[in-house]
């Protein structure tokens, strides 16, 4: 057993912030991440960090396009403490030696970003995540701060009392890909998840292989609930080849978008009359598959996004990574001529549900990041709102988990205070059935678990059986159940979604639970065993898919990233709540919590969406 007073999981911006800023506060603490650091995601951002550090900006008015962009399901404390810290967190980067792009009398450059009303956007040439990942993880080496490395992390380690309030988590499980160890990491004070994105859940994303949800699947299953899963944001200019993602910096520093018949459409169409390719991501998203539908598209798949005009000196001075995709990837010159390029799934608004803080509602469990919901996306997030998230959000969960003192949080987490049952009938059953449903004493009729060393005891001991049995079972191959979510996901769970649809993903999603409990591994060896880990990572794929398409088929209301068919309004009077799914013991259950618009100095009221 490893001990340590902080486990952070995860080495991406958000861990690896909340590591420093836990080692800051005092704290000995450790991170254990699937990934070396420096492969984390993160280093794929490429767009930039909103931040107010001009004269003429204010973090006021980065908060209210924020609370605008999220289309008023953002959580006021959340967005505010974000747009205050961002500047702070900023500078302190740059003092740590990130290399920003600069103008030419020095001052870090900003460009416009979609949804802002100022050009705040703070970047890095077109690699501001891998700049900030390398100058982050400069600082974790600084300080000494052990990372264990290609560990994939398998369980929480969390007392079994019946209501999850009255839990307390006290480590996590991990398995070393080099050895085959399965060990126990014990956190003295408190455990970060920091696990990043779920864009596996779908075929076509700009998220890497490893993105499965990892975090949010395991709190969920420990009890805490997952908040605004069916807010997903598709960005809209990913290469239809690959799904690698071309940065909203494109557009950002003037590139347009044109149909098959060489239509400006974001003006021409009337989609966004004022910022045209500057409107927000779920606006330009949905305008490009418009055109498609509609007999416009390219190849009926794609349209153009061109920067030529932009000249080859700028082009090369703050887009050269973009050439280099365009080239590698669709074979195409962006100098010469236009890149193809369609809507993709990019960020999950949703996840773990915490406070401004990052707490949950399990004492000693947090999180951080895109795997957290504070909520300060809700129904859209802006670009470069992902970056700052990262940082700020990373840093109060650490020096929280340190044991630092802050004033009352005022988002609410639990089910408790305010909140409202769903009225809400699945047209099948939902949560795990058979072998793999996840219980513990207290469900079994046993007596309830709380030592903390017994609790990281019993869950070794379950992981490594769980192991065990999954490398002797002759089964049916993760692959294809993997697949198979996948595909009713993109088809049904998309950018456009429909009752009937969604109803085919929940059908699809039980089929692929069923299968999955007669799931085997083909590799039997304990090193670098891929097909195992995979495998392990599919289970968490299924819950994700589940609690996003639950909370789809729930919300008839068309708001952000989600569009129904049926009620293609804002319905304020019924919506303007937060979508919760709580694991409860294998049989989830949905309920809604209301939005908090009160922020520091005033209310945030809801407004026609329009740019």
């Amino acid at each position: 057993m490893y001990e340590y007073d902080v486990i952070v999981v995860g080495a991406g911006g958000a861990g690896l912030r909340a590591a420093i800023a836990a080692q800051e506060s005092g704290a000995d603490v450790a991170i254990v991440s699937k990934l070396h650091p420096v492969r984390s995601h993160t280093g794929a951002a490429e767009g930039g960090i909103n931040a107010a550090i001009r004269d003429g900006d204010s973090w006021e008015d980065h908060a209210y396009d924020t609370m605008k962009g999220s289309d008023y399901l953002g959580d006021a404390p959340a967005i505010e403490t974000l747009c205050q810290e961002s500047p702070k967190e900023t500078i302190k980067l740059e003092h740590w030696g990130m290399a920003f792009s600069r103008e030419e009398d020095g001052t870090v450059s900003q460009r416009p970003f979609g949804g802002l009303s100022f050009p705040r956007t703070t970047y890095a040439g077109a690699e501001t995540g891998h700049q900030l990942l390398h100058t982050m993880y400069e600082q974790v080496v600084k300080r000494g701060i052990e990372v264990y490395d290609e560990w994939h992390v398998m369980d929480l380690a969390v007392t079994d009392e019946p209501d999850p309030e009255d839990r307390s988590c006290h480590g996590v499980v991990g398995y070393d890909l080099q050895s085959g160890e399965i060990a126990g990491f014990r956190a003295n004070d408190g455990v970060i998840m920091a696990t990043g994105g779920m864009g596996q859940v779908y075929d076509h994303t700009t998220n890497a292989v490893a993105n499965t949800g990892d975090g949010v699947a395991m709190a969920y299953r420990a009890g805490v609930p997952m908040e605004d899963m069916e807010f997903i944001q598709f960005h809209p200019t990913t290469l239809p080849s690959t799904g690698v993602l071309i940065s909203e910096g494109v557009r950002g520093e003037g590139g347009i978008l044109y149909n098959e018949e060489g239509e400006r459409f974001m003006f021409e169409r009337g989609y966004a009359n004022n910022d045209g390719e500057l409107a927000s991501r779920d606006v330009v998203s949905r305008a490009e598959l418009t055109e498609v539908n509609e007999g416009r598209g390219i190849e009926d798949e794609y349209v153009h996004l061109d920067m030529r005009h932009l000249g080859e000196e700028r082009i090369l001075d703050r887009l050269e990574n973009i050439l280099h995709l365009a080239e590698d990837f669709e074979g195409v010159d962006g100098l010469e001529e236009p890149m193809p390029v369609k809507p993709g799934q990019h960020y999950a608004m949703g996840g773990i549900e915490t406070n401004e803080y990052g707490e949950t509602c399990v004492d000693g469990l947090y999180a951080a990041g895109e795997c957290a919901c504070a909520s300060v996306h809700g129904a859209n997030r802006l670009g470069g709102n992902a970056l700052p998230e990262l940082i700020v959000f990373g840093k109060l969960a650490g020096r929280h988990a340190a044991g630092e003192e802050f004033e009352e949080p005022e988002i609410e987490t639990g089910r408790h205070g305010d909140y409202e049952d769903a009225e809400f009938d699945s047209p099948v059953p939902l949560g795990e059935t058979g072998s793999e449903t996840d219980t513990t004493a207290t469900a079994d009729g046993g007596e309830s678990v709380t030592d903390g060393d017994a609790v990281l005891e019993r869950a070794v001991e379950r992981e490594t059986e769980r192991v065990e049995e999954l490398l002797v079972a002759d089964g049916v191959n993760h692959a294809e159940i993997r697949s198979a979510v996948q595909d009713t996901m993109t088809e049904n769970v998309n950018v456009f979604r429909e009752e009937e649809g969604l109803k085919q993903a929940l059908s699809d999603l039980q089929e692929a639970r069923e299968r999955y409990e007669d799931v085997g591994v083909s590799d039997p060896s304990r090193t670098f065993n891929t097909d195992l880990i995979h495998t392990l990572e599919t289970r968490n794929i299924l819950d994700i898919a589940e609690a996003l398409t639950v909370g789809a088929l729930a919300r008839n209301e068309f708001r952000g990233a989600h569009w129904r068919k049926e009620n293609q309004i804002r319905d304020d009077e019924n919506w303007l709540k937060h979508t919760l799914i709580s694991w409860n013991d294998g049989e989830p259950e949905l309920w809604y919590r209301p939005v908090v618009l009160e922020g520091e100095e005033k209310r945030y009221e809801p407004k026609v969406r329009s740019y």
